[in-house]
């Protein structure tokens, strides 16, 4: 089979002479914002899930129960089922994305490439999501869920950055100390919001009263979450003081303010919960602020980089005449 009959441009010129028709970039990054919502939406509705204890409402997959596709009329098995349901139209919704990149004008192969990221990444949830029912709630496997849950949200917000941007090499608007320091924190944020899922695994929480937990004295796992966090929270304090010291936009300091004001009520809400010997409601408080803090985490990084906005789109200023220099100081905007 030739390698280029899989490249983008190739479907899409195939596309474009059956069907012509398209979709414009204001079009597309609507979309693309859809998308975000809708995959911060299965982290959520997945971690209802657990929480419920409805892991297991449907102990099958892909049917529900045994050769029954649908779920009986009870609270755990209509909770797991919902899940399914947000899974297969969000599925359905990022297939169309994919789709829109591909007739999308001017096209552009980076976009596609991102689009069908999203597909690639919600078709392994579903497997992966299966297999998690099939080994009843292995910790591992539900780690591991969330895991690819965040890596394709973090596509998502990329896709939806990309589609405003003229596709030109990206110029640095400070200096790369600052740069590395948030590649540090993004990947810092990462490990703490894996330490929360192993804190949930080893905890009274992890999807059926029957579940296996994980072999980790659940005040060892808390603890170390929280020391991972009151860690990241100083990283990102250090970052926001940078960020205002050498002048970067207006804007990006905004988001730096939302990064660390989301971390602190993230704290608050870690710490009550913990006192609270974790009720399931704060803790679902506790995984939709992850979910933003994640989200707002990605632009604050992709930020730190400029590239011209779209003429069809004009929602960003012109490129500044000083960047990428240590210490830039450029004028605010």
């Amino acid at each position: 089979m030739r390698s280029d009959l899989l490249d983008c441009p190739s479907i899409w010129d195939m596309l474009n002479r059956l069907s012509g028709l398209s979709v414009s970039p204001r079009a597309f990054r609507r979309a693309a914002l859809v998308s975000v919502v809708a995959l911060g939406l299965i982290i959520v509705t997945g971690a209802a899930v657990r929480l419920t204890g409805s892991g297991l409402g449907c102990p099958d997959w892909p049917s529900c129960f045994q050769q029954r596709l649908t779920a009986t009329w009870s609270f755990h098995p209509l909770v797991e089922f919902g899940n399914r349901l947000v899974v297969i139209l969000v599925t359905v919704m990022v297939i169309g994305m994919a789709l829109a990149s591909l007739l999308r004008k001017p096209f552009r192969s980076d976009l596609c490439w991102l689009a069908f990221g999203l597909v690639a990444g919600v078709v392994a949830q579903a497997v992966l999501g299966g297999m998690v029912v099939l080994f009843k709630l292995a910790p591992g496997l539900v780690m591991a869920h969330f895991a690819l849950s965040i890596v394709v949200l973090a596509d998502a917000v990329v896709l939806h950055r990309r589609a405003a941007e003229q596709r030109v090499p990206s110029r640095a608007m400070v200096g790369s100390p600052l740069i590395v320091a948030t590649r540090l924190m993004v990947a810092l944020l990462g490990l703490v919001i894996l330490a929360g899922t192993a804190t949930t695994g080893s905890g009274p929480h992890a999807g059926n009263a029957g579940a296996k937990r994980l072999p980790i004295a659940f005040k060892s796992v808390a603890e170390l979450h929280a020391t991972l966090a009151v860690g990241l929270i100083g990283l990102t304090v250090g970052i926001v003081i940078a960020a205002h010291q050498v002048g970067t936009p207006l804007a990006l300091q905004r988001r730096a303010r939302a990064l660390i004001a989301i971390m602190a009520a993230q704290g608050v809400i870690g710490y009550t919960q913990y006192f609270l010997r974790v009720p399931a409601g704060i803790v679902e408080i506790h995984i939709v602020g992850v979910t933003l803090l994640w989200i707002v985490a990605q632009r604050f990084y992709l930020g730190l980089f400029f590239r011209p906005a779209l003429a069809a789109l004009e929602d960003r200023p012109a490129i500044p005449d000083r960047i990428d220099v240590p210490g830039y100081a450029g004028t605010p905007r």
